[in-house]
């Protein structure tokens, strides 16, 4: 006969059932995503997307935005350099030209590919090829460029990002109207830069002044932390794909803020990148809107996250 097992099993005659009549649902088809005609405004899409995780995010996010600017309060972005290498410079100086921006930080490699842009036409080497001759990083014009840069904000006593716009305008620089920096300059909204010692190709060049470029990163910092008094007060910030730089700088520079002015913080924060690294999480996300604020995070490729924001973001203030 069969062989009995020693092993107990539950009795499902005894389970207790109850009624999906008297279940709450978590998707539920109101929230259903809607398709859409092909030629529909980006208000029409954000609409039609499913109301659940981040498309109801991304909605959240953008009247978020729309609010604070609303009230006259910053939506300030902070950007790895990968942002520009991209080619989302157009999309991101539309968006300061309408206000919608109020200002922007990137790290030292920003304004790298900014000068080579602005001046050339073009920017990102073969690091793997340069980098096994030792001609990584080696441009004389980039170096030089950026130079006279750090030169121009020391005798100025300027920020450097400040000084970039300055140069690049001054400069007549043949594609300054693509250049984030010379952009912000010429609408006279801030634009800082946070470098490293060390981390970016001008480095390695004789003409590159340590000093004068720490000093003019430094007086960015000041900068940055006078916006985050500000943005604290009900404003949005969001990162884009800097992974340790700005979330470390940002950090300090809104600690700097609330030990200035103490006062209750109302603050909306978002990280946009493609994977999800610690320190956005933790210093952009979920640390400074801890006690009061929200803080989003959206993964995706920025070649189509940025832009699919923008439009989102246009259609919003023009509602």
């Amino acid at each position: 006969g069969k062989r009995q097992t020693k092993h107990k099993r539950a009795d499902l005659s005894r389970v207790r059932t109850t009624s999906i009549k008297r279940r709450d649902n978590r998707t539920t088809i109101d929230n259903f995503g809607k398709p859409l005609s092909k030629s529909v405004r980006a208000g029409k899409f954000l609409d039609s997307l499913p109301q659940f995780l981040k498309a109801a995010d991304l909605v959240e996010f953008v009247d978020h935005v729309f609010e604070a600017r609303k009230k006259g309060r910053p939506f300030h972005l902070m950007l790895g350099a990968h942002s520009i290498k991209v080619g989302l410079s157009p999309i991101l100086i539309d968006l300061m030209k309408r206000k919608i921006v109020t200002g922007i930080s990137f790290n030292g490699a920003g304004l790298i590919h900014d000068l080579e842009l602005a001046f050339f036409g073009g920017t990102s080497e073969d690091v793997q090829r340069g980098l096994e001759d030792g001609s990584f990083g080696m441009a004389r014009e980039t170096a030089d460029l950026y130079a006279s840069v750090s030169q121009l904000a020391a005798d100025e006593d300027l920020g450097l990002g400040e000084a970039a716009g300055k140069f690049i305008c001054k400069q007549r620089a043949v594609n300054r109207r693509l250049s984030v920096f010379a952009s912000a300059y010429t609408l006279g909204l801030p634009a800082t830069l946070h470098v490293g010692i060390g981390t970016d190709i001008v480095c390695q060049h004789p003409v590159f002044d340590a000093g004068a470029v720490g000093t003019a990163s430094h007086v960015d910092f000041r900068i940055l932390a006078s916006i985050c008094s500000e943005l604290d007060r009900g404003g949005v910030v969001a990162n884009i794909g800097s992974a340790v730089v700005l979330p470390e700088v940002f950090l300090k520079a809104l600690t700097v803020a609330r030990n200035l002015h103490k006062r209750k913080s109302r603050l909306v924060t978002a990280n946009f990148d493609m994977i999800e690294h610690y320190r956005p999480c933790v210093n952009i996300v979920s640390r400074p809107t801890f006690r009061s604020g929200k803080g989003y995070s959206f993964i995706g490729h920025h070649e189509i996250m940025i832009p699919l924001l923008a439009w989102s973001l246009k259609d919003r203030f023009d509602r």
